[in-house]
Formats: C-alpha cells, sequence, structure tokens
C-alpha cells in the first residue's frame, strides 16, 4: 500500500481535532458541573510560560488546516488572532476546521507534496518541501498542541482518558 501527503496528513488531524471537540465538550460539562466559571479552564496553563487552553485548541486547529492553506500559498506564518475565550467559539473553530478538512480534495493535497514552502515568523525564515513542512513542521505542531489541551484539562481535574485525547480510530470495515 502507498501512502500519500493526504493519507499521511488530513484522515489523522480530523481524527484528533474530533477529539479535541470533545475536549471542549467536557471542559463545558465540566465547568458547568462545578459552577466554575468558562473563563477558569479556557484561560488555564500548565506553566506561566505556555499559552492556555483556548490557545492550544485554536493552535490544533492552526496546524491542521492553516498549514495546508500556508503550502497552496507558499508561505506559512503562525496565525497571531486572538483565540476564541468562550466554549462557544473554541467549539466553532474546531467544527469549521473539520469541515475545511473533509472538503479537500486529495489530489490536490497530494499535489502540494513538492510545493516550495517558506516558514516564516519574525525575522525567522525556513525554506521547506511542502511534504516536509507539513510532515515534520506542522503534524508535529499539531499534536503538541492537542495533547496540551488535553493536559491542561487533566491538570484541572476534568475526568478525560487516554480515549478521549485519540478519538475514534479508523478502524477496518
Amino acid at each position: 500500500m502507498t501512502l500519500s501527503l493526504y493519507d499521511a496528513t488530513i484522515p489523522s488531524n480530523i481524527q484528533i481535532l474530533g477529539a479535541v471537540a470533545g475536549l471542549v465538550d467536557k471542559a463545558e460539562a465540566f465547568a458547568a458541573e462545578r459552577g466554575i466559571a468558562p473563563a477558569e479552564l479556557i484561560d488555564a496553563r500548565l506553566a506561566p510560560d505556555m499559552l492556555p487552553f483556548g490557545y492550544q485548541v485554536k493552535a490544533s486547529v492552526e496546524h491542521a488546516v492553516g498549514a495546508i492553506a500556508g503550502v497552496q500559498a507558499g508561505s506559512y506564518s503562525p496565525n497571531l488572532d486572538p483565540w476564541p475565550t468562550d466554549f462557544a467559539g473554541l467549539r466553532a473553530k474546531v467544527r469549521d476546521g473539520i469541515a475545511a478538512l473533509k472538503a479537500l480534495d486529495p489530489a490536490e493535497v497530494n499535489a502540494l507534496a513538492d510545493r516550495d514552502t517558506e516558514f516564516r515568523f519574525g525575522e525567522t525564515a525556513l525554506p521547506f518541501g511542502g511534504a516536509n513542512f507539513l510532515l515534520s513542521f506542522s503534524q508535529p505542531n499539531f499534536y503538541f498542541h492537542a495533547s496540551i489541551a488535553y493536559a491542561i484539562l487533566r491538570m484541572k481535574g476534568v475526568e478525560i482518558g487516554k480515549r478521549d485525547f485519540m478519538g475514534m480510530p479508523r478502524v477496518k470495515r
């Protein structure tokens, strides 16, 4: 079986974003059950120098959807727009991201493999081919931010487990 760029990225991104959507739902339910302000979870951080749960959710979507758009454009810079500050906004961000990924044409994604792509942030500029950007830069960032979102909720006492991080595996049918 040949594994295409689409196969190596998009289905797993959809799977994990589905799990991130579940994390948002569980965070909202936890806040409601405990009578705590949503901001206590949305603004929670693992460490003072790390960004909060809301950012981690936004960054997960950004490294799944925004990275594809960056390769299509030939340049990717981190989206510095503010993240949603309520559960409805976070849920919409993830839902829209999943919809955007599902709308991608596999052939169009596969055609990005050799596309010159530059990562730009401030004075930093790193040259990549499309496949290497998606697989060696964006994909690790995607999993990092999704796992940090999960870890923040665990730290705050939300009852979640590994299955909540993994989402629905794509089993043989």
